[in-house]
């Protein structure tokens, strides 16, 4: 049966040493319920790697779901791309240059999520994602998605929170070829949150 997600409260920390623990448990449960963990781009040696990187950076943060007895159910983080990002460097075809121009302050990166599967497809991961974009000031947000996964379900569900794809790019040798998609975080968009059966963002 589903998990009741009304009872769901979030955690959010700019200090990666109070999460790391769950997010990697997390990590390793949720990309073995799709067969993922013996890829060595998701090795848990591979993605600890990676968020320390992220969580280096200046604005990183992260948010952590939980039952109202304490049980992780899912995560997400992000970071704010600064003026020497190197995000935009692995675009099959380069954007304008105008385009990838950072600041610090124009594009939050919106990196990894995570959701166990009792909570998927009840609307907890888009509460996930807007707990995390919620008091951020950046012009847009940007995030990588697999458009293989799900058969395309998952990039759909992107698209459904007002995502459009601007590209694709390969960060990493034997990483998958991703889809770009970016969203206008200073306009409203509208909540369409409906059933989705598997979620694994990248």
């Amino acid at each position: 049966m589903p998990a009741e997600t009304d009872d769901l409260t979030f955690h959010r920390t700019s200090d990666v040493e109070d999460v790391r623990q769950t997010i990697l448990d997390l990590h390793a449960e949720v990309r073995g319920d799709f067969g993922l963990m013996s890829k060595p781009f998701n090795s848990i040696e591979r993605f600890d790697e990676r968020l320390t990187a992220y969580a280096q950076r200046p604005g990183w943060e992260a948010v952590v779901a939980r039952t109202a007895v304490g049980e992780p159910v899912g995560f997400c983080f992000g970071t704010p791309l600064g003026p020497n990002t190197s995000w935009w460097t692995a675009m099959t075809i380069p954007l304008p240059e105008g385009f990838t121009a950072e600041t610090g302050s124009r594009t939050l990166a919106f990196q990894e999520i995570c959701l166990r599967k009792p909570w998927r497809g009840q609307g907890a991961a888009r509460h996930l994602h807007d707990e995390l974009l919620a008091g951020h000031v950046e012009e847009r947000v940007t995030l990588l998605v697999d458009p293989t996964a799900g058969e395309g379900r998952v990039q759909a569900v992107y698209e459904s929170w007002g995502y459009e794809q601007i590209g694709q790019q390969q960060p990493f040798a034997d990483s998958p070829v991703f889809a770009v998609m970016m969203r206008n975080l200073r306009t409203t968009e509208p909540r369409r949150d409906g059933p989705v059966r598997s979620l694994d963002e990248p």
